[in-house]
C-alpha cells in the first residue's frame, strides 16, 4: 500500500480503534457491556441515525452538506403515520410513496444547487424549514401507528447467542451499507462523487457530468433520510413532527468521526457507521454509569468532532505534501 493511500486510511483506522479502545474500557468498568447483546442493540437503537449518516456521506463527499435530513425524517414518519392511520393506506403501498417523495424532494434541492448555482448550505437550510414546516402543519401532536404490518417488521428478527436481537432495523442498516459500499467504490458515479469532492474544477475538465451526479447525490440523501424516517416510525410505533430534530447534526458528527474529510474528497461508508456505532456506545456507556446526564454524550461528541477535524487538517497537509512528491 502506497504512503498516500495508508493516509487516507488513517481515520478510519483511529475510528476503529477508538471504538475498540471505548468498548473494552466499558467492559472492564461494567459487568455485562461486552456482551453480543449490547453491541447488536447499538445497531438497533441507531439504525435510523446511520442510515441519515450514509446518506449524508455521499453528499459531504462530494464537497456539499444537508441540513434538511433531520426534517425529512420527521415528515417521512408523520406521512406514514397519516396515511396509514387516517386514510387507510396499507404500509406497503405507504412506504414506497413515502420513499419515492423523498427522493423528489432530493432532486428539488439538487436541481435549485446545480441550475440556479446556489450554496447547498442555504438550498438545504431552506428545505429543512419547509420538511419540518409541513410535518407539523399535518400534525402537531405524536400519531401513534398501530398496524399489523409494523407489528410484523418489529417481530422478524434473529435471535443470535447471548440473547442478542439482529431485528428487522438492523437488516435494513446492513442493506443500505452494503448497498453504499458498492455505488461508491463499484460504480462511475461514485467515482465521479469522489472526484467532485477532490477537485471540483479538475473534475469537470475530465468530462464528470456535474448535473448529473449533483442531482444524484442529494436524491440519494433525502431517499435515505425517508428510509430513515421509515425505520424511526418502526422504532417508535408513531410518527411526530418534531422527530429528528439535530438530527442532521449527529449525522455530519457521524460522518466526521469516521474519517470523511468536510471538504469532501476521501472518505468511506464503514468508518461512517463506525462513527455511529461510537456515539452510540458514549450513550450506553453513561446509561450504565447511571450517575452521569446524558447531555455528557453531546460534550464527548463536540470534542470527539474538534479531535478529528485536526486530524483531518493533518491529513490534508500529508495527502498533499504526498501528491507533490509522487507528482515530482
Amino acid at each position: 500500500m502506497s504512503k498516500l493511500a495508508e493516509l487516507r486510511q488513517l481515520p478510519v483506522l483511529v475510528t476503529a480503534a477508538l471504538f475498540l479502545l471505548l468498548f473494552l474500557a466499558g467492559a472492564l468498568q461494567f459487568d455485562g457491556f461486552a456482551t453480543p447483546r449490547v453491541f447488536f442493540n447499538l445497531l438497533t437503537d441507531n439504525a435510523f441515525l446511520a442510515i441519515t449518516a450514509i446518506g449524508m456521506t455521499f453528499v459531504i463527499l462530494s464537497g456539499g452538506i444537508d441540513l434538511s435530513v433531520g426534517a425529512v425524517v420527521a415528515l417521512a414518519g408523520v406521512l406514514c403515520a397519516v396515511l396509514i392511520e387516517k386514510l387507510q393506506w396499507h404500509p406497503l403501498l405507504v412506504f414506497p410513496t413515502v420513499i419515492f417523495l423523498g427522493t423528489l424532494f432530493g432532486l428539488l434541492m439538487g436541481s435549485l444547487i446545480h441550475f440556479y448555482q446556489l450554496q447547498p448550505f442555504i438550498v438545504t437550510l431552506a428545505g429543512m424549514f419547509f420538511a419540518r414546516g409541513l410535518a407539523t402543519l399535518i400534525s402537531e401532536q405524536s400519531l401513534p401507528i398501530e398496524h399489523s404490518v409494523y407489528n410484523t417488521i418489529n417481530n422478524f428478527g434473529v435471535l443470535l447467542p447471548g440473547r442478542a436481537w439482529f431485528g428487522s432495523a438492523s437488516i435494513i442498516l446492513l442493506l443500505v451499507c452494503l448497498f453504499a459500499i458498492w455505488f461508491l467504490h463499484y460504480t462511475r458515479t461514485g467515482g465521479f462523487i469522489y472526484a467532485l469532492g477532490g477537485n471540483r474544477q479538475s473534475a469537470k475538465l475530465m468530462g464528470v457530468p456535474e448535473g448529473r451526479v449533483t442531482l444524484c447525490i442529494y436524491a440519494l440523501s433525502s431517499t435515505l433520510a425517508a428510509l430513515a424516517g421509515i425505520v424511526y416510525s418502526f422504532y417508535t410505533s408513531s410518527g411526530y413532527a418534531l422527530a429528528g430534530v439535530g438530527l442532521e447534526l449527529d449525522a455530519i458528527a457521524a460522518v466526521v468521526i469516521g474519517g470523511t474529510l468536510l471538504s469532501g474528497g476521501f472518505g468511506y461508508v464503514h468508518g461512517t457507521l463506525l462513527g455511529v456505532l461510537i456515539m452510540g456506545l458514549i450513550q450506553t456507556w453513561i446509561s450504565f454509569h447511571g450517575n452521569l446526564n446524558s447531555w455528557w454524550t453531546k460534550i464527548v461528541i463536540g470534542c470527539l468532532v474538534l479531535i478529528f477535524i485536526a486530524l483531518q487538517k493533518f491529513l490534508a497537509q500529508g495527502v498533499s505534501k504526498q501528491a507533490a512528491a509522487s507528482s515530482t
